[in-house]
């Protein structure tokens, strides 16, 4: 018979699940949660269902996780109804004690209820449980409100917070995974400097990144591209605004926002110029190395997100660059974007063993200029800068 684990990417240690698990048991003891309830439904923003079980929800297609405090885990997918198989398949599982699925769908209204359904059924074998719900804002209103009029006897909590405070630290075995994915990112950053050439168009370098990328074992990529003249306030672009045709002279800018393997981000970003760059381009880009040095030495355990962006802030205006508004620094693991967030909002604190990128714009009305690297935060206090492309405009 055919050895079907040859067709396994890279997989998380079964140690490493054991690891994880036992901790978030640990928590729930600690709070008497009886069973924890998580669905994710996309691999950028879909960690807690990654974390659990080292399976990502794609392409909307949403994938449920209960996490019972003293048994085995069950998984729901879309799928077919009994006697179809679910997924994923039984021999690729671990720490799985059912596999359930229905054919659901969010562009099926009249589906919206089928996995709730499943959910309901092995929730009320726990009579009067607390049910622990991981990451909210990820569970539609039609499930949750199935569940709550199905399950009457049972208490829903928030457990959220206490998750993501596991899962920001990362082991040594998410460590290395995650130096892998910098890895790759940095060939994508030289293969893109052997081919940017005028004539292309900003897609053509996506598809370039994406190639290179793939081949070396991403799972998932968000790549922008922007070109434009280089004195110009143009940001990175989205795949709907990349058909511009690179000329001599514009700066392209590049951020590869791409997982690697086992599932982790990181994020690299770059500006080349098809010729010497502009002083005023010049200028930008140094006030943005400027800005990320500033964020990366702030980066101590115990320190508040809200102080190292009043600091970032501060420190572009000071150089007549507009203040940052959105998101400039945050971790990174499973989830593209995950806490701890540098804003003004976030109450998570620095810790040792965080992965984060820091991407600071430089940017006014007639100009934009920025860099995106990882670092990881040590318990002494300094950071390892992960990505190794040199921090400078890249002159092709």
């Amino acid at each position: 018979m055919e050895d079907s684990k040859e067709r396994l990417t890279t997989c998380i240690s079964t140690s490493e699940l054991e690891r994880r698990w036992k901790a978030a048991r640990e928590m729930m003891r600690d709070r008497k949660i009886d069973i924890l309830l998580m669905r994710n439904d996309e691999e950028f923003l879909g960690g807690y269902v990654k974390w659990f079980s080292d399976f990502s929800a794609r392409h909307s297609y949403p994938f449920t996780v209960i996490f019972p405090l003293d048994e085995e885990m069950t998984f729901i997918t879309c799928g077919p109804p009994p006697p179809g198989e679910p997924f994923p398949p039984q021999w690729a599982v671990r720490g799985v004690k059912k596999r359930l699925s229905a054919p659901y769908f969010p562009s099926l209204h009249y589906t919206s209820t089928y996995d709730a359904e499943l959910a309901v059924n092995v929730l009320k074998e726990k009579k009067g449980a607390t049910i622990g719900l991981i990451g909210k804002s990820f569970i539609p209103m039609n499930f949750y409100e199935y569940l709550k009029k199905h399950l009457s006897n049972a208490q829903f909590v928030d457990a959220t917070d206490e998750i993501d405070q596991i899962k920001v630290i990362k082991s040594a075995e998410e460590i290395e995974l995650i130096k892998r994915t910098a890895a790759l990112q940095d060939k994508t950053m030289e293969h893109l400097r052997n081919c940017i050439k005028p004539g292309m168009r900003d897609f053509e370098v996506l598809a370039e990144a994406q190639q290179s990328v793939v081949k070396q074992g991403s799972e998932r990529q968000l790549i922008l591209v922007s070109s434009s003249p280089p004195i110009s306030p143009i940001r990175y672009q989205f795949r709907h605004f990349q058909n511009k045709t690179i000329k001599e002279g514009d700066r392209v800018a590049v951020l590869i926002e791409v997982n690697g393997p086992g599932g982790f981000y990181t994020e690299i970003g770059r500006m080349f110029s098809l010729g010497q760059p502009p002083q005023e381009l010049q200028d930008a880009f140094g006030t943005a190395v400027e800005a990320q040095d500033l964020t990366v030495n702030l980066l101590k355990p115990g320190a508040d997100p809200k102080d190292i962006w009043e600091a970032n802030n501060a420190f572009l205006q000071e150089r007549g660059y507009f203040p940052e508004r959105r998101l400039y620094a945050h971790g990174q693991g499973y989830d593209l974007v995950e806490r701890p967030a540098i804003r003004y909002d976030e109450p998570m604190k620095i810790k040792a063993n965080m992965n984060i990128t820091v991407h600071p714009f430089a940017g006014n009305e007639t100009i934009w200029a920025t860099i995106c690297d990882n670092y990881f935060v040590r318990e002494a206090g300094d950071c390892v800068h992960l990505h190794k492309t040199s921090r400078e405009i890249i002159v092709l």
